[in-house]
């Protein structure tokens, strides 16, 4: 689960980690009102969940509260990335002499938290790593023991030379790790980590992802979720029980389990096409869940043929089979499907699709082969 920068602030906040001042505003009046109440030169950013916000025109420095309002008034309602933003937050700007990067990522690794810090800052992390790897440290951190003061030590001196700066920048990195584990992060970063013309080293900018596994633990933590903010397709999977990520192919996947789902996006990609998603019914049998899956890949206009692969195991492929049947006739398709069933009631489900007018096979590949071909408006073979 992503939550929002200034969520992801108070996060860190409330670990002790150096944040300026600032307030979400939903109206360009608010984001001005807020800016006097910060003294007038103020940064305005969007709050969404996508990247490239600056490049975006999402993030802009007001000198004045009246500018403020002014940029907030652009920004709102604006699409960075397909995803419309509904709230900014204004805060309060920082004379910047120098940017790094402060991160901690869950590594599989090595199956610990790596913490990676790099002295350019302020830019893609993924683009230092590929033109200058050098630029990153990298340290992985043993959770028996969390974040030790050398290690936050060594971390600090990789980025600064000046003592004071790397005592500073060393507590942060601390009080980090603290929010990454306390949380039960996936990811969190400060980026950029900066060193003001004052000489003070200070977050201005932080991003937090949930673990989705962790929030029974933090309930607190699912009221942060903001499905505005989200690719409305995923939010839809989610609330009906399903495992969806939205991807650019034509392909559209519908398979049970995901170790099955990743080789189907494999062996699609191998046959020369692009999968359209990444779709997991799990392992229940309810056919209410097959119906949904249907739902929500139809409702992606650039999907152009649909793939159904099933392993039956604890999942039952007449119950499948029946979920196609149902939401094919409530929803007749207005695209190709290819069906893929094989295992638990194999021989029960061909016939209910057979009655019903739909073709299957057993065969992954000739599935697979199948659906690419209708994808890109050929014959099938």
């Amino acid at each position: 689960m992503n939550i929002h920068e200034y969520q992801a602030k108070e996060l860190l906040r409330a670990e002790g980690v150096p944040i300026p001042p600032g307030e979400i505003a939903s109206t360009p009046e608010q984001a001005e009102a807020i800016a006097k109440k910060l003294g007038g030169m103020v940064v305005v950013k969007a709050q969404v969940h996508a990247g490239g916000r600056g490049k975006a025109g999402g993030v802009k420095l007001a000198k004045s509260p009246e500018e403020a309002r002014e940029l907030a008034s652009r920004i709102l309602g604006m699409k960075i990335k397909g995803l419309t933003v509904h709230t900014v937050l204004v805060t309060a700007a920082a004379e910047i002499a120098s940017e790094a990067y402060v991160g901690i990522i869950l590594d599989r690794a090595t199956k610990k938290p790596v913490f990676m810090v790099s002295a350019a800052g302020g830019i893609d992390i993924e683009e230092v790593a590929a033109t200058t790897p050098e630029k990153i440290l990298k340290l992985p951190i043993d959770t028996r023991y969390g974040l030790l003061a050398y290690q936050a030590s060594e971390l600090g001196f990789f980025l600064f030379d000046d003592l004071k700066k790397v005592r500073a920048a060393s507590k942060i990195m601390m009080a980090l790790y603290q929010a990454f584990m306390k949380n039960g992060a996936s990811l969190a970063e400060i980026n950029p980590l900066v060193v003001t013309l004052a000489g003070d080293v200070i977050a201005l900018d932080a991003k937090i992802s949930i673990d989705d596994n962790e929030l029974d633990r933090h309930p607190e933590l699912e009221a942060l979720r903001d499905e505005t903010a989200e690719e409305p397709s995923e939010v839809d999977a989610r609330n009906s029980h399903l495992t969806f990520i939205k991807l650019d192919g034509d392909v559209g996947c519908i398979v049970n389990g995901a170790g099955l789902a990743m080789a189907t996006m494999d062996l699609v990609k191998y046959y020369g096409g692009e999968p359209a998603n990444f779709l997991d019914i799990g392992g229940s049998s309810n056919p209410e869940k097959v119906v949904n899956a249907l739902r929500i890949i139809t409702a992606e206009p650039h999907v152009k043929a649909i793939l159904f692969n099933i392993f039956g195991g604890i999942t039952r492929t007449d119950d499948v089979a029946n979920g196609i049947v149902t939401a094919t006739k409530a929803n007749p398709l207005k695209i190709p499907i290819v069906i893929r069933l094989t295992g638990t009631n194999e021989e029960i489900a061909m016939q209910i699709l057979t009655e019903n007018g739909f073709t299957a096979s057993s065969d992954m590949d000739e599935a697979v082969k199948k659906a690419v071909a209708l994808a890109k408006g050929g014959q099938a073979a």
